[in-house]
């Protein structure tokens, strides 16, 4: 199975304190335990290696609402292996590497725009960076979670009132730090069209196309 698909399911399972990964022949299964998610079925391969028949065998398989797939090739083939009462997303989504080296010049925080303030903190190895506004409003956040020599970044989001300033920019090199100094030295995600833009500016490229599809029964709307 692809290397870096374990590292974004071991990485992302610790970053959101879900269960850990049980070792399928096709991929992982991972317990999240939210009522709109309670298991994640992530396949293992990507691309030309995601078999049709794999999928369909345990998407078929699948019988309870709210349990997710996570395939990791063109949504457009997914979506006609499924069968009726699977949702997909419509927004497309990328599984992204980068390999983490530390920048040069002055850090994150010497480069955010007059009042704006940088925190972090850590939680079970998972380091936090949030961004504030001079007046203590929240401006932009994201996490990483550290698994060795591979660390999964989640969560980047920046506040529609404070984008183009830098700041997702800032939050990123933070945690890319952050996550050197823990011994990483590879980075993974699964990103937006909008985080693809900003996350291919500092270096990372594009290992496979993400298609999430979550059973909501025969018959739902």
């Amino acid at each position: 199975m692809d290397r870096i698909v374990r590292a974004w399911v071991d990485g992302w399972v610790a970053s959101r304190g879900a269960a850990p990964p049980v070792v399928r022949d096709w991929g992982y299964t991972v317990d999240v335990g939210l009522e709109q998610q309670v298991t994640r079925h992530v396949f293992g391969e990507t691309n030309g290696g995601v078999e049709e028949a794999v999928v369909r065998k345990v998407a078929d398989a699948v019988t309870a609402p709210n349990i997710w797939l996570k395939v990791f090739t063109e949504p457009s083939d997914v979506r006609s292996w499924l069968g009726e009462g699977w949702w997909t997303d419509p927004d497309p989504a990328y599984l992204m590497s980068v390999p983490l080296t530390l920048a040069e010049g002055p850090g994150p925080a010497a480069a955010l725009p007059d009042g704006y303030r940088l925190r972090t903190w850590s939680r079970g190895g998972v380091v936090r960076a949030m961004i504030t506004a001079s007046d203590g409003s929240w401006a932009a956040r994201g996490q990483i979670a550290p698994t060795g020599v591979t660390a999964v970044v989640d969560q980047i989001a920046t506040s529609a009132a404070h984008r183009r300033r830098g700041l997702g920019r800032a939050v990123m090199r933070t945690l890319a730090e952050a996550a050197i100094h823990q011994g990483a030295e590879t980075g993974v995600l699964a990103g937006t069209p909008d985080g693809r833009a900003l996350y291919e500016t500092l270096g990372w490229r594009v290992e496979a196309p993400l298609l999430s599809a979550r059973y909501v029964g025969v018959g739902a709307s």
